[in-house]
């Protein structure tokens, strides 16, 4: 059912509510405490206070319509986001925080609403249809665990004894339904781990917390060899199946936002010492990917449908798990702090954008991102004590990045030269075989960065669908993929290295360079190499401090019209200058990236000044080097001038 077809809104109402914890407030001490890591902290506080705010504005208050009674009216989808109720715990933070009833209001009609979603069996259902995928019921739980532990005490008796009787449905739910660690994603298993025990311990059932035990065990298994990334994101039910060239699934969005979160979560509680192990090998590993503003890196992730620059849709954020681990490595934190500025950045009227050219193309934010990211910031502030001292003092791995790191379970280079940062992917593990969305691979630039001027170039999906409709927001005009790459079109079906799971490349690098070298096919959607034309190619990237140079060769004749595909990331505003045939600038803020090439460079046409895709959420000016009919190598080079 359509949202709007749901809501059916009329006259909007007072709230209405009669709470017995409204003398809570005023009888609560006065007084200020002192805070460690005071400049994180009020970003973190800040941060969810807006967000709160932002909800509270989206919150429908029709006390005579239950159906829509504290349900959050999206700006940007046509659909009901059946989680609202996750956001209880931020809403119940915040109303102990500010002593301002308002929030324990919307934290009480958020979770009633989930009414509307409860199945007999205990489970809250992802969306109206009562047959919907359910395992988003662990998500609910933590969120109402957590309430209770921490705020119970604003809770009136009758209200607290049916809310830890819904916990306890809903958790038995979870315990049938998650009874191994892959009974699901991966990011599901390693949730439960921390729900039951969590909720074991507040239950006091020992049924929990040993399943919770059982399935950390299971999961051990599910770190890669040798850099401990945790896989397991592929539909189908064997979450151990290898691709073609033997990787596994991995997505770095679900993984940092997620799985690691609950898992540190739960090694902090059990003090777990084999799990921390794993762990902060995981995390160290994951942090290569983390960009110089806090960005995520998730340009290969085989879940990237979902990617934003920030981290992923509907995840919960990569605040816990970095913060609590910056003891073992500084460089944790400068992350998290610098991921949190970059949400801040993302966050407009009170809700978080999916991107950070969401309000420069004109696009509304979903609610949906909102409510999940604000879940971390509570469980933060509500164990900030337990925190180390977190600034932005150690530097990134990306950011004093020289040189190449290669990550061999994911066929995925990093490199680093000057201020250039780059990733090189020919990842071929495919999330849906069914639905295939293809994130960067074929040896592909799923992402280029320089210091100076930030994002340039970044992976999209190649044909961007809604895997998940209520997760996801529909694209915005035509679909165009960001990702660089070579492509044909022969009687109007697309050729591109985007398609070509068997492309392989190899890297070479001294003082000044580092140079990698690819063999790539183009092939259609369905895998099939294009005929009657040049099909293989050589793509060659050779980065110095200076600049970045992309090489395109075949020996083979072309006899249709063939290009180079380089959208360049570009919010509306900035100056886009033709100079000549062979040469295009951009002014930045920082600095002007100047594109030249040895064959003509057009910008596509477009109904806008930019185009726009949903992954990872940015605008892009789109370059088309066209090869010459003599087959000449095409070359270009991008500088910042």
């Amino acid at each position: 059912m359509k949202r709007r077809e749901f809501i059916q809104l009329s006259t909007i109402t007072s709230v209405g509510l009669s709470l017995s914890a409204t003398n809570f407030f005023s009888s609560c001490a006065s007084g200020v405490k002192q805070f460690h890591s005071s400049e994180y902290r009020t970003l973190v506080f800040d941060l969810l206070k807006d967000w709160c705010d932002g909800m509270i504005k989206a919150q429908i208050i029709k006390p005579s319509d239950p159906k829509v009674h504290g349900l959050m009216d999206c700006p940007a989808c046509d659909t009901v986001h059946a989680r609202v109720m996750d956001a209880v715990y931020p809403f119940f933070y915040m109303a102990k925080a500010t002593r301002d009833k308002k929030y324990l209001e919307a934290g009480i009609l958020a979770f009633e609403w989930g009414k509307n979603v409860t199945r007999d069996d205990g489970a809250w259902t992802n969306d109206l249809n009562p047959k919907s995928w359910d395992g988003t019921t662990v998500f609910g739980a933590i969120a109402l665990a957590e309430t209770l532990k921490y705020h119970a005490d604003l809770l009136d008796e009758s209200t607290l004894g049916r809310w830890y009787k819904r916990l306890e449905s809903a958790t038995e739910f979870v315990y049938n339904r998650f009874y191994k660690v892959d009974a699901s994603n991966i990011n599901y298993g390693a949730t439960t781990i921390y729900a039951l025990n969590l909720i074991g311990k507040l239950l006091n059932n020992s049924k929990y917390i040993n399943r919770s035990k059982e399935l950390v065990a299971q999961v051990k298994s599910h770190f890669t060899e040798p850099n401990a990334l945790l896989f397991g994101e592929i539909q189908g039910k064997d979450k151990k199946k290898l691709s073609p060239k033997g990787l596994p699934g991995i997505d770095l969005g679900y993984n940092i936002e997620e799985s690691l979160n609950n898992l540190v979560l739960y090694a902090l509680e059990e003090k777990d010492e084999d799990l921390f192990s794993i762990l902060k090998k995981s995390l160290d590993s994951h942090l290569q990917f983390i960009l110089p503003d806090g960005g995520i890196d998730n340009s290969f992730g085989n879940r990237m449908f979902k990617w934003t620059y920030w981290g992923s849709r509907t995840s919960d954020g990569m605040q816990p798990a970095f913060s609590f681990m910056a003891t073992h490595n500084p460089a944790l934190g400068s992350a998290t702090f610098k991921n949190t500025e970059l949400l801040r950045q993302c966050t407009h009227n009170g809700l978080l954008h999916g991107g950070p050219h969401y309000v420069s193309y004109g696009i509304q934010p979903c609610v949906h991102h909102t409510f999940a990211h604000a879940k971390p910031l509570a469980t933060l502030l509500d164990h900030w004590d337990d925190l180390p001292e977190i600034d932005k003092s150690a530097p990134l791995p990306r950011t004093i990045a020289d040189g190449e790191t290669y990550f061999e379970e994911l066929d995925v280079s990093l490199f680093g030269k000057g201020d250039w940062r780059g990733t090189v992917s020919a990842y071929d593990s495919i999330y849906s075989q069914k639905n295939d969305v293809r994130q960067a691979t074929g040896a592909s630039l799923g992402l280029l960065y320089h210091n100076k001027v930030g994002l340039l170039c970044t992976a999209s999906t190649a044909i961007y669908k809604m895997l998940e409709a209520y997760n996801q927001q529909p694209q915005p005009g035509k679909d165009f993929a960001l990702t660089p790459r070579i492509e044909t079109f022969k009687d109007t079906i697309w050729y591109s290295n985007l398609f070509d799971l068997e492309a392989t490349y190899s890297s070479k690098e001294d003082v000044n360079t580092i140079e990698y070298n690819a063999n790539v096919q183009l092939k259609n959607k369905a895998k099939e190499t294009v005929l009657e034309t040049a099909s293989d190619f050589e793509l060659n990237y050779t980065c110095s401090a200076e600049k970045l140079e992309i090489t395109v060769a075949t020996k083979q004749i072309i006899k249709d019209e063939t290009a180079f595909v380089l959208p360049i990331v570009s919010p509306t505003g900035e100056k886009v200058n033709q100079i000549s045939a062979n040469e295009v600038t951009i002014e930045k803020p920082n600095g002007t990236v100047k594109i030249t090439s040895n064959c003509s460079i057009k910008i596509k046409d477009m109904l806008k000044s930019r185009i726009f895709n949903m992954v990872p959420g940015v605008e892009a000016v789109p370059l088309i080097a066209k090869f010459k009919t003599d087959n000449t190598p095409l070359k270009i080079t991008i500088e910042i001038v």
